[in-house]
């Protein structure tokens, strides 16, 4: 079972590129989580929400037109579909759905940015502890977890090319990585660098620097997945090639 997250920065924009059916049909995901998908159901093409081979399920922003927004397309049909976590302010972005299946439950996220301001930052913050204390309210449930998507936080100085120029932004202030810290005192892996150690890894690049042709870039998009999960993960990769957002897709892969 493949899943895939990517962090389209509007989904109607990376379709009119032509690039969102493209990727669907080359890669071929058993499931992709989608971010910002800056859209309302009612907004979409029927070929956007009737992919073919997927079911397509959305969470939409309802504070703000054109902004956050998160998708679930799937070829498993899941035993449930939710979209809150039990907090209005948080609940109302659109920034979580998540899916329940027989052996394991998947939830795509998009994390707030804390770069707006000290406001904003520490909504980032309350979100990471909110939204993580509903995650752990499904494992004492006996959920095994997989929590992919754009967390907007690099972890480790190797998580993106200028550590120490970025040390003060918003994204890799102390404050942002000790969630990271938490999840793994918690018992959740970054699926990704159980297979690479590597240097130079990247899902985000700015667009305005183009920084992306220099790879100086950031690793914020994730798949963590709780434990209980790990002896059936075989695989993760970042799709660097694909284009149409400044972001690139993460996969995992995991035995059935």
């Amino acid at each position: 079972m493949k899943i895939a997250s990517w962090n389209v920065n509007g989904i109607r924009a990376v379709h009119t590129k032509g690039l969102f059916v493209e990727f669907l049909q080359q890669y071929k995901p058993d499931i992709l989580g989608i971010q910002e998908t800056k859209a309302e159901k009612e907004q979409l093409s029927s070929d956007l929400l009737n992919a073919e081979g997927y079911t397509s399920y959305f969470h939409s922003c309802r504070r703000k037109k054109g902004y956050s927004g998160v998708a679930l397309y799937t070829k498993i049909e899941p035993l449930s579909v939710f979209r809150e976590i039990g907090v209005e302010k948080f609940d109302d972005e659109g920034r979580v759905i998540g899916m329940e299946f027989q052996d394991f439950t998947l939830l795509n996220v998009y994390f707030p940015n804390g770069g707006s301001g000290q406001e904003r930052l520490m909504y980032k913050l309350e979100f990471y502890d909110a939204f993580f204390s509903f995650c752990e309210s499904l494992r004492k449930q006996g959920k095994k977890l997989i929590v992919c998507g754009d967390y907007n936080t690099a972890h480790y100085e190797i998580d993106l090319a200028r550590p120490k120029e970025n040390i003060n932004t918003s994204g890799f202030m102390e404050i942002e990585r000790v969630k990271l810290d938490e999840l793994v005192q918690l018992g959740y892996r970054d699926t990704f660098r159980m297979f690479h150690q590597e240097p130079n890894q990247y899902t985000w690049w700015d667009v305005k620097t183009r920084s992306r042709e220099r790879n100086i870039g950031w690793r914020i998009d994730y798949h963590w997945a709780t434990e209980d999960l790990v002896p059936r993960i075989v695989s993760a990769e970042i799709l660097a090639s694909v284009l149409g957002s400044d972001h690139c897709p993460v996969t995992v892969e995991l035995r059935s």
